[in-house]
């Protein structure tokens, strides 16, 4: 009952004015981050992360939670109207997305969409509210040792997932943890890599790194692609639509879609380093395996659409439980929502649900909210997020610069900062030209100074032996579980390449 009373008291504090503005108005950005392709929720929340400074930390986190989880639902739509994914995550949708648009299904396409966004959103924030509290539960006995072990489960996970390119992987990682060198060690005071600045005495800030990464690092890369050239246009004609709404065997043929895609996208959502991408295309590849019709797979079949879209959002959900429990960000756009945390003095982890229950209940709550006020949002403006997608690059383009900026200058009005930021867009353009990883890397930045300092706690407790890993249970459990990650991720990553294979071969 104490989940439910929990519950209850986060509802009472979503559902107040203001923070239902700031709800409804992260969803409707976290759309608008969606639909802009090339873009996606690690961009949006960095960009938009230093507007949030003097909000109330409650509003502050339901908001940036909301771009969160909203700029799934958008990145969706470009896949099914231009063939275009609007993040990495969105990937699969574009398989029998786009086919269902081409053959006169564009409106049943964008309405199925939302609902299995909706669907799969909502059984993961069920799963957070009876989960959550079952994680920060087990972890409480953690210590210095297995908050290290964590932060490099975290880091190893995602490096893992990167694939053949592990060792660019590997690589920009080490580039995250040498910036998180930068500043005055805590332990004994000296200045590290400070060059003389008084500017860099505390650290590189982590915002204009993920701004020039984010941010202006893919908008370098959209007009080294030429997008600045001309409009998104391409738009599917809705003219020669029979009819918007789906039909009755569209609901039929994919309720279990919905269901199993839920629990799927959640479980591999949990995984530090899985996220929303790789769950997505698991689903498709196991949707595609148990369909009686597999031959109808990227060629319009509403399953095709459904099941990634499901386990998309549902992933996005259940990577919250390994942020708010252990303070461990499974992706680049959780690690920012970390540093969100972090500006506002609040530290996510075993005690965090205890300690600050109207955040953490507040925030749980706002998601079943904020789920309906997309599905609305979804089906309702699909006309206005069209016009979005038709601003050319040539517009939005410096619009983003402008936004970057200000935004950066904003939060400690330094020049330094924002000569840092320019300077992490051009990195970033690069790292995305040649294949790098700037998740690796933010990931590494965020989560190096707090491995560092529990790894120092850790030696202390330990007088310097490295023995205190195997010689606590928490630490072995950890040990163990990391290396069978290590093992199965590149397995998932497998079914996920072996989908996009199978899409290729089918459409040739």
């Amino acid at each position: 009952m104490d989940i439910f009373s929990d519950l209850i008291m986060g509802l009472s504090i979503a559902i107040t004015p203001i923070n239902l503005v700031y709800l409804l108005l992260g969803a409707a950005i976290g759309m608008i981050v969606g639909v802009i392709p090339g873009f996606g929720p690690s961009a949006g929340l960095a960009i938009l992360l230093p507007m949030t400074f003097g909000m109330d930390p409650i509003g502050a986190i339901m908001l940036l939670a909301a771009i969160y989880y909203g700029a799934m639902y958008g990145g969706t739509i470009t896949s099914i109207l231009l063939n275009t994914p609007g993040e990495s995550a969105t990937v699969a949708s574009t398989f029998d997305g786009f086919p269902l648009a081409k053959n006169g299904r564009a409106g049943p396409a964008l309405v199925m969409q939302a609902v299995a966004s909706f669907v799969g959103g909502t059984v993961g924030v069920i799963l957070i509210t009876l989960l959550a509290p079952m994680f920060a539960q087990v972890s409480r006995s953690f210590g210095p040792p297995e908050y290290f072990l964590l932060a490099l489960m975290g880091m190893l996970t995602l490096i893992v997932m990167i694939g053949e390119n592990w060792r660019l992987g590997i690589i920009s990682a080490l580039i995250g943890f040498a910036l998180g060198t930068v500043g005055v060690d805590l332990e004994t005071g000296q200045g590290r890599y400070t060059f003389g600045s008084a500017e860099l005495i505390g650290g590189i800030y982590f915002i204009p790194i993920a701004i020039g990464l984010f941010g202006l690092g893919e908008l370098f890369y959209a007009f080294y692609q030429g997008l600045h050239r001309f409009g998104t246009g391409g738009i599917v004609n809705y003219e020669n639509e029979d009819r918007f709404w789906p039909t009755r065997m569209d609901w039929i043929s994919t309720r279990m879609t919905m269901a199993r895609n839920s629990v799927l996208g959640f479980v591999v959502g949990v995984i530090p380093g899985a996220g929303a991408t790789i769950a997505s295309l698991m689903a498709y590849s196991t949707e595609r395996s148990l369909s009686k019709t597999p031959e109808n797979f990227g060629k319009g079949e509403m399953a095709g659409l459904v099941a990634p879209e499901t386990a998309n959002n549902a992933a996005s959900s259940g990577a919250m439980i390994p942020l708010l429990t252990l303070g461990i960000p499974g992706s680049a756009s959780t690690a920012v929502l970390l540093a969100a945390f972090l500006l506002w003095g609040l530290r996510p982890g075993p005690l965090f649900m205890e300690q600050n229950p109207e955040l953490a209940w507040g925030l749980i709550a706002s998601m079943y909210l904020g789920n309906m006020a997309l599905l609305t949002i979804s089906i309702f403006a699909i006309p206005l997020f069209v016009q979005i997608i038709k601003v050319p690059y040539r517009i939005l383009g410096p619009t983003v610069i402008v936004v970057c900026a200000l935004g950066t200058f904003s939060v400690n009005a330094s020049f330094i900062e924002l000569y840092i930021m320019f300077a992490a867009g051009i990195v970033g353009f690069f790292m995305r030209l040649y294949g790098f990883s700037a998740a690796a890397l933010v990931l590494a930045l965020v989560l190096g100074p707090l491995a560092e300092e529990a790894l120092r706690q850790t030696l202390t407790i330990s007088r310097g032996s490295f023995m205190i890993f195997v010689e606590r249970p928490a630490s072995v459990w950890i040990i163990l579980v990391t290396l069978m990650l290590v093992v199965m991720l590149p397995l998932l990553n497998r079914i996920g390449k072996k989908a996009q294979m199978v899409k290729k071969l089918d459409a040739g």
